[in-house]
């Protein structure tokens, strides 16, 4: 396990408010680090990357498929996206370098969830 992977177990997964997270690198456009079991198909990552740079409005408007399943546009603006369906949401935080992306599942409390993401 490389320091990031302890970084999103130690501060997103251990607080019980985020299922999964990943760490996407936006020069590399690629996952630098995720946590154990969840894998994010180069395609997910590049259409978030595009989602933040070229499609924000579109996104806003028409929500964002990730991992076959779509997800409904709840917030979005330059630095974040609040994404949510039936089965849970995804948050995607961006920094000049990253998107910080966690899952949270139903029963969870989204807000938290959004919160734990744009802390870290």
């Amino acid at each position: 396990m490389n320091q990031l992977q302890a970084l999103l177990n130690d501060s997103l997964l251990r607080t019980k408010h985020v299922e999964n997270a990943a760490i996407i690198n936006i020069k590399e456009r690629k996952v630098c680090a995720s946590t154990f079991g969840f894998h994010v198909p180069p395609e997910n990552a590049l259409n978030l990357i595009h989602a933040f740079y070229k499609n924000l409005l579109q996104v806003r408007r028409g929500g964002l498929y990730f991992k076959d399943k779509y997800y409904k546009c709840v917030r979005a603006d330059e630095h974040s996206l609040y994404l949510q369906n039936v089965h849970g949401g995804l948050i995607a935080v961006k920094t000049k370098t990253f998107i910080l992306l966690a899952t949270y599942g139903v029963g969870m409390y989204p807000s938290v969830c959004v919160e734990a993401v744009e802390k870290l």
